[in-house]
């Protein structure tokens, strides 16, 4: 039986599996001290908090135009460089914000820290799919987010109390998160990349059928993950809306359910993730949704009964919600990851990243606007709108290549899962090399 010891353990193994995890636990612990506080610091500079936000938002739509460049990269072979570009990037922006505190600065440290934010998951995600075996990705994956958000709660905790002191460390906070994201480009630099079987040399009518094919699927997921990626924005936007305006709740009750949802995904990430190994992931990705829909109900009806009683619907819906957190971040990637072949990978994740990038974009403003016309104006479409993904997913193994299942398993897919031909033997026997770039 795989216990979530054994696949640490496992994990540990991988070549530049520990290299990989200390750059990420570095880059997210110094990342989280600034990023509670960033649109503080822009109004301690001289923007109001209005302008920070659009600032803000318009170095993510920024990022969202190098997302494409991005995965162009990763298609040619390139899998340590993009992801180590992505970090030097967010260091560079954040270097920007001590040094500049003005508003010239803030402008263009926000614009690179956008650009680096985007394209750090499709990046990273192919840089992990790279070093993982078929049996170890998601785990690795899963491993990888796990530690991130640790690093985020540590880091968030720790700038908490330096700022204490006073508004003048917010500068510091920013100069440790571009020595911390510095550094973790520079052990990414280091991460030896394993040789990968990849399939044999298709003819070009076939290869530009499967390209379609794939891309095609990607596209049907990345239409059906936008309302899924409203998700992210519920505890830090949403949440507290409901709590404090419309339940007129204390702070420690978004602020405890914050810290609860952190405890939780830390918590069983990773045991969920191998508890369901042998689950297609577009079934998880389903299963994702199902729960994410339950907890909004569950917000609403929070929300509708109003008083004490209320805010305790609220506290508890936050199982299915962080529940159809773990399941959406278990299975998403890798699903996308398996729908094409590899010489695919980037630009599927980048496809990806658009559409949760773009939602990522909106949704505050959506969010806040729904949730001034009442919790039922809010609520009730999201819950919709991700059942309707969640089915759209379902569905969606219908028009997958005939040739494959409807989903590879959370400890089978492949970097092109279901693409490798039938006289390919297993990864740890091929001695075949992803063209002449490798080494990148």
């Amino acid at each position: 039986m795989t216990t979530t010891r054994t696949t640490l353990r496992e994990l540990a193994r991988i070549p530049g599996g520990g290299r990989y995890a200390l750059s990420a636990a570095v880059e997210a612990a110094t990342s989280g001290m600034l990023r509670p506080f960033i649109v503080i610091y822009a109004v301690q500079i001289g923007l109001s908090a209005p302008q920070a936000g659009m600032t803000l938002t318009v170095g993510m739509l920024a990022g969202l135009g190098a997302v494409p460049l991005a995965g162009g990269w990763i298609d040619r072979g390139a899998r340590r460089a993009p992801a180590v570009a992505a970090l030097l990037v967010r260091a560079v922006g954040s270097l920007l914000l001590a040094l500049l505190p003005g508003v010239a600065g803030f402008a263009i440290g926000a614009v690179l820290i956008g650009v680096g934010t985007q394209i750090a998951p499709p990046t990273s995600s192919a840089l992990v799919a790279a070093l993982a075996g078929p049996a170890q990705r998601a785990a690795a994956l899963a491993t990888g987010r796990s530690l991130r958000n640790a690093g985020l709660g540590a880091g968030a905790l720790l700038g908490t109390v330096l700022v204490a002191s006073g508004p003048e460390v917010l500068r510091w906070l920013a100069l440790a998160t571009a020595l911390g994201c510095a550094f973790g480009a520079a052990v990414i630099a280091r991460v030896p990349l394993p040789q990968h079987d990849v399939p044999a040399t298709a003819p070009a009518a076939p290869t530009r059928e499967a390209r379609g094919a794939g891309l095609r699927t990607v596209t049907l997921l990345a239409l059906a993950g936008i309302p899924y990626a409203f998700h992210a924005d519920i505890l830090e936007i949403a949440l507290p809306l409901l709590l404090v305006q419309g339940l007129h709740a204390s702070l420690a009750w978004p602020s405890g359910i914050f810290v609860a949802n952190t405890v939780m995904v830390i918590a069983l990430q990773l045991v969920v993730v191998v508890r369901l190994a042998k689950w297609p992931h577009r079934t998880v990705l389903f299963w994702s949704g199902l729960f994410l829909a339950v907890s909004y109900l569950g917000f609403w009806l929070g929300g509708a009964t109003g008083g004490d009683r209320g805010t305790v619907l609220v506290a508890l819906a936050i199982v299915p919600y962080t529940l159809g957190e773990i399941l959406y971040s278990g299975s998403s990637v890798p699903l996308v990851i398996e729908s094409v072949p590899p010489h695919l990978v980037g630009r599927a994740l980048a496809r990806w990243q658009l559409s949760y990038g773009l939602a990522r974009a909106v949704d505050p403003l959506i969010i806040t606007g729904l949730q001034s016309l009442g919790a039922a104006a809010l609520w009730l479409p999201l819950a919709a709108a991700t059942l309707l993904g969640a089915a759209t997913v379902r569905l969606g193994a219908r028009y997958s290549r005939p040739h494959r299942s409807g989903g590879q398993s959370m400890s089978h897919a492949v970097a092109g899962g279901g693409w490798r031909s039938p006289a390919d033997g297993p990864l740890t026997r091929s001695r075949r090399r992803i063209g002449s770039h490798s080494s990148r």
